[in-house]
């Protein structure tokens, strides 16, 4: 089971992400209250080893600047959270993660989307991005996504991973607010929410 811990601006919490087994770590380029300046993620990543695999979160950025941050950075996953057409994903020289809402998905859209992984969320409320909240995940057999691509996210926390997984069945799982405490990460929720996300493949 994959695990994206996302949202992250401080190089402390971004070490912890790391010694607790994160798969990804996000960094956020677009308006939101954990944005990040790209040259201050490029300092963070400086840090990191190159197995926990550090994605770029954009909605409807350019195609060069995209790739200024993602060279500035290093990123090894760009993901499109906004309402970016296929054409500018295939000229994008990285692979992708492409963020669609539950409610502003369909079938058609997913099949002709180019992506690496797709992931899944609650919709958003003030940003691009999920509200905290969860969402109908039998919703999900109406895409027919192939689940080996699937990462599911929406309001996911260390109370409700366990059953998320069991009823998804995804590659992986995204989390942001599920592991934070008065909107900071909070680094025991970060190891709790890995260890039972992966409970199962330990």
């Amino acid at each position: 089971m994959f695990v994206k811990i996302c949202g992250v601006t401080s190089l402390e919490t971004a070490k912890v992400v790391q010694n607790a087994g994160a798969d990804f770590i996000g960094f956020v380029f677009a308006p939101s209250k954990r944005r990040i300046a790209p040259v201050k993620a490029a300092e963070i990543a400086k840090h990191l080893s190159p197995s926990l695999k550090k994605v770029g979160v954009f909605v409807n950025e350019s195609l060069e600047n995209i790739k200024l941050i993602a060279n500035l950075v290093g990123l090894d996953y760009i993901q499109l959270h906004g309402d970016e057409p296929k054409q500018l994903a295939t000229k994008i020289p990285y692979p992708i993660i492409k963020a669609f809402s539950i409610d502003q998905v369909d079938a058609a859209t997913i099949q002709d989307y180019p992506y690496d992984y797709l992931l899944i969320d609650s919709p958003g409320e003030t940003f691009r991005g999920g509200s905290g909240n969860t969402f109908n995940w039998k919703k999900l057999n109406e895409l027919k996504i192939d689940r080996r691509k699937l990462l599911l996210a929406g309001g996911l926390n260390i109370n409700n991973i366990k059953e998320a997984i069991d009823t998804v069945h995804p590659i992986g799982v995204d989390v942001s607010s599920g592991v934070e405490t008065d909107g900071v990460k909070d680094h025991e929720k970060i190891h709790q929410f890995i260890q039972q996300a992966t409970y199962e493949t330990i």
